[in-house]
């Protein structure tokens, strides 16, 4: 007997949050030959969020793929899939040969976005370096319902070597693409050519002109990020990004403090 006939994403886009990939699903969505999960927000999250992932791949295919134009390469965004331990196994578990997308940026700076972001959406009431000092403490007293957003999580999203190994362990390089926020920030043409690229589509530099900052959080009245606590959050993250230099290979320039 014949398996059902499901439309499932060719690739996702799956972190890391406040790191440009909101920017990223706006250009997919530009390409003709691209079709995204809708809606933008709130994102799947299929692969992260229990209750979902037990609806089974039927419901997934249904509620996000089947709607899509058809002849389009499919994708889905949810920035959050880096960051969660189960999500990499059960992604290769459903989708062994889809296309991963992260987007990567200075930890500090993500950090501190992810802050901003917390305080503009009510969420946040401590200053940064406090908020800082109380992660672990909040993440291990973090209330159901906000299991999955975490919006306390500013340090620990930053260590992405050990959240891509997981990824690295699943799926084989080829499959991955990382693209870095700044890069999309200060050459955005080039991202867009990457992207499109990696996915076997035409190359169209000029679906990211005008794109500008999206999803940009705002300065809630905190204060800036001083310069002694982004050089001591630096060197908390100097043998994290020593790591992850070692998992990309020499010819993925990161960040520099100096």
């Amino acid at each position: 007997m014949r398996e059902p006939f499901r439309r499932l994403p060719d690739f996702i886009i799956a972190g890391s949050p406040r790191s440009g990939t909101t920017w990223l699903y706006l250009l997919a969505q530009r390409h003709p030959q691209l079709a995204m999960a809708e809606p933008m927000v709130p994102e799947p999250k299929f692969f992260l969020v229990d209750e979902l992932w037990q609806r089974g791949v039927d419901y997934y295919s249904t509620k996000w793929f089947d709607p899509l134009p058809a002849g389009r390469v499919l994708g889905e965004k949810s920035a959050n899939y880096l960051e969660a331990p189960k999500v990499a196994e059960r992604i290769s578990r459903v989708l062994p040969r889809v296309k991963l997308i992260f987007l990567l940026r200075n930890p500090v700076d993500r950090a501190y976005s992810n802050y901003l972001w917390s305080r503009q959406n009510g969420l946040e009431t401590e200053t940064f370096e406090r908020a800082l000092a109380l992660e672990e403490q909040r993440e291990r007293d973090l209330m159901p319902r906000l299991r999955y957003a975490r919006p306390h999580a500013y340090f620990s999203r930053g260590l992405y070597a050990e959240h891509l190994a997981r990824f690295f362990r699943r799926f084989p390089r080829s499959q991955m693409l990382v693209l870095l926020h700044e890069v999309m920030a200060a050459r955005p043409e080039k991202v867009a050519v990457d992207f499109h690229r990696f996915l076997g589509v035409a190359e169209l530099p000029q679906t990211a002109c005008a794109l500008g900052r999206v999803n940009a959080a705002k300065n809630a009245r905190c204060e800036p990020l001083s310069p002694s606590l982004r050089r001591r959050l630096a060197e908390r993250y100097g043998a994290a990004n020593a790591n992850l230099a070692t998992l990309l290979g020499p010819d993925f320039e990161l960040w520099s403090e100096d």
